[in-house]
């Protein structure tokens, strides 16, 4: 008899090795589809873009194509920051 498949409730419960790696993955994709809204209503250019975030060009084309793995959490709130926006944190017990 075939073993069932595991069962993950989000994407990066089976992308990381443990539970506080997929929370911290989460926090930072949440954190920059954020950042890529908050630029794409600025109607400007990358370059444009980039200087007022205080990065590379480059770096906020990794940004936009949702490459998290080159942001730290720390990273994505400074420049959620930069962009005007405010984060925030809610914890709370787990089930």
């Amino acid at each position: 008899m075939a073993e069932k498949p595991k069962v993950y409730d989000s994407v990066w419960q089976a992308l990381a090795k443990d539970e506080a790696e997929a929370q911290t993955m989460r926090l930072r994709a949440d954190l920059l589809i954020a950042l890529r809204d908050r630029v794409a209503s600025w109607k400007v250019t990358q370059a444009d873009a980039a200087k007022r975030l205080g990065i590379s060009q480059p770096r906020l084309n990794n940004m936009l194509r949702g490459r998290i793995d080159s942001f730290s959490l720390d990273m994505l709130t400074k420049l959620a920051c930069r962009a005007g926006l405010k984060v925030e944190m809610k914890l709370r017990k787990a089930a």
